[in-house]
């Protein structure tokens, strides 16, 4: 069975940094991975992904703040968030997802398949 367990948010003042993790319960080696950011009545958008060749696209209102690792042998995913910003508040959820065109549908919440339950974070200005 596949599991996705996300842990790491909290809160932060504006231009603090936090880590997230997600815990796979399958070998993240190869695997394609993203991070995605959901507020209140809004959309799942993608912040982050990895390929499974180990490349990483980011959103570009995260691009130069956030970076996403893969450590393989904990077969854990992280996002580590530097310069928060009041709208980088929300649930960030982790999801795995197989297939192809990453390169287009790498951020596109519809084309993963499995979820962690999300990690909240809150950023006070």
């Amino acid at each position: 069975q596949v599991r996705l367990q996300e842990s790491g948010g909290g809160s932060v003042q504006a231009g603090g940094s936090l880590r997230l993790s997600c815990v796979a319960s399958f070998s993240t080696s190869g695997a394609i991975m993203a991070w995605f950011h959901q507020t209140t009545g809004s959309e799942r958008e993608g912040v982050a992904s990895v390929y499974s060749d180990g490349r990483v696209m980011y959103s570009d209102s995260v691009k130069g703040r956030f970076t996403l690792t893969k450590d393989n042998g904990k077969n854990t995913l992280y996002l580590h968030m530097t310069a928060l910003k009041s709208e980088d508040a929300g649930m960030y959820y982790c999801a795995e997802r197989y297939g192809g065109f990453w390169t287009i549908s790498g951020l596109k919440a519809d084309r993963y398949t499995h979820w962690g339950q999300g990690t909240r974070v809150t950023v006070s200005s």
